[in-house]
């Protein structure tokens, strides 16, 4: 007896052998996977209670996002035209959000990764490497509330913001505002209470991840005390990561960090995933080998015009690299099929060299290799029995598919997040022909757009909304 019979689709497991069967089925008990194979042997095998005819569909695992942000789905393009993208979220994210603010934010951050087929992801409780919302539990709590009731897994990033300590925050009740300062040690007391509270929550799909942000000696001289004080605080980070076994992050690698963070503050390890990493150095590439260190890159990001993360030589040093969207926001979404697109062509024109990164590996890097990265390769990132059913259908009966042949090709090259069909976690049925089940989705966009309005009310933030005058006609801003 199984729950559910997926058939007669295109069934792209990314098991070891990389098969690609035609008419392929998966059956699933419970929230998991029971037996993959061919249609015709499934449907004889098994009495299933729920049949989905995936005829002209590809079945694949669900994508995986090895960076994003909370807070950024509410600032979309919100003052990227007069440089304001940075100074809003800071004095949004610390002085102008609530934990309604949170909420929403998150129920529209998770209501999109579920649309375009991402099931598990990371997202740091906040802007850039920054800006934690780190000085009470009751944000992080309501931002699990949204992604419990959204259904999909995620790893919430939580850690100190950057010094100088203490750091300014407000809080609001009602139209009250009461500022506070918070030092680093209530930051990471709170952090604490955030893994308390919510690591593990929702059947384990919720996890807790620790942040810390990446020092810059490239920029600035981190010496004496102030050398003293950051190796201080990554102990204590460290400690209170190894206390609860958590996947650890940092977002904003470049030029040199990698090797300051190993050899200064002890931040490299399997249990690692540091995002962007551009410009490493030979040196840095055999650190993340050595250790075991992942690294999420973000080719859609305004970090990789800036410089380049070398995937191709991570790949060949035998370094796990997952690809990330980086967010929804100031100027990207969390469409997985997007950044893969984006990610050939970004290494190709690099190389000059159209063989780069051939499809079949930036699916692995959205799919298996994304799961390895967060220490979850034994449950997901594949279609195979024993593993949690996490599995996506994509509508391939579309004119950007045909004619349908070369199906991975295909996936990587012509699909978008709009030609998800089906969205299925730990055996639940989430979203199904697009129709989203676990949440109302008119009252999560509802809500949002409320919530920034509410929020931009309580901060005074000037040009958000203007554009250049060299908007139009002109080549550059």
């Amino acid at each position: 007896m199984a729950d559910i019979l997926i058939k007669n689709g295109v069934l792209i497991p990314m098991d070891p052998q990389r098969r690609i069967i035609e008419d392929g089925a998966v059956a699933i008990e419970g929230e998991k996977i029971l037996d993959t194979g061919k249609s015709s042997e499934l449907e004889k095998s098994y009495d299933y209670d729920i049949v989905i005819d995936a005829t002209k569909k590809a079945i694949i695992p669900g994508l995986m996002d090895g960076h994003g942000h909370a807070g950024h789905s509410l600032l979309r393009t919100l003052g990227m035209h007069n440089n304001t993208w940075y100074k809003a979220c800071e004095k949004l994210y610390a002085e102008g959000s609530t934990a309604e603010f949170w909420e929403a934010e998150a129920a529209l951050l998770y209501l999109e990764r579920l649309k375009f087929g991402t099931t598990c992801g990371i997202s740091f409780l906040g802007g850039g490497d920054s800006i934690m919302r780190v000085d009470d539990p009751k944000y992080a709590r309501r931002h699990c509330d949204a992604a419990e009731e959204t259904g999909i897994r995620t790893f919430v990033a939580v850690g100190p913001r950057r010094p100088p300590y203490p750091s300014k925050y407000c809080d609001w009740t009602g139209e009250a505002r009461r500022d506070l300062m918070v030092g680093f040690d209530e930051q990471l007391d709170v952090c604490e209470k955030i893994i308390q509270e919510n690591h593990e929550r929702g059947d384990g799909r919720i996890q807790v991840a620790l942040m810390h942000p990446v020092p810059h000696p490239e920029q600035e001289s981190i010496t004496g005390q102030k050398l003293v004080d950051l190796k201080d605080h990554a102990a204590r980070v460290n400690e209170l990561r190894e206390k609860y076994n958590l996947l650890f992050t940092m977002d904003g690698h470049t030029r040199g960090t990698v090797k300051f963070s190993h050899d200064e503050l002890g931040f490299t390890g399997p249990y690692s995933v540091f995002s962007h990493s551009t410009e490493l150095s030979a040196e840095e590439i055999d650190i993340c080998r050595k250790t075991g260190t992942s690294i999420a890159h973000n080719p859609s990001a305004v970090a990789s015009i800036m410089g380049r993360c070398p995937v191709p030589e991570l790949i060949d040093a035998g370094v796990t690299v997952v690809l990330g969207s980086d967010a929804g926001a100031p100027d990207r979404s969390y469409d997985m099929f997007r950044h893969m697109f984006q990610c050939m062509r970004y290494h190709r024109r690099y190389y000059r060299d159209a063989d780069v990164l051939p499809p079949g590996k930036v699916l692995e890097m959205a799919t298996v290799d994304g799961a390895r990265a967060f220490g979850l390769d034994g449950i997901i990132g594949s279609i195979e029995p024993g593993k949690q059913a996490d599995i996506v259908l994509v509508d391939m009966d579309k004119p950007h598919f045909y004619p349908l042949n070369m199906f991975v090709d295909k996936l990587t090259y012509f699909a978008n997040g709009c030609d998800v069909d089906t969205v299925i976690v730990d055996g639940e049925i989430l979203m199904q022909k697009r129709i989203v089940r676990s949440v109302d989705e008119r009252k999560v966009l509802d809500d949002a757009q409320e919530q920034l309005e509410y929020a931009l009310g309580r901060v005074e933030l000037e040009g958000l909304f203007e554009t250049s005058e060299n908007y139009w006609g002109k080549s550059h801003y």
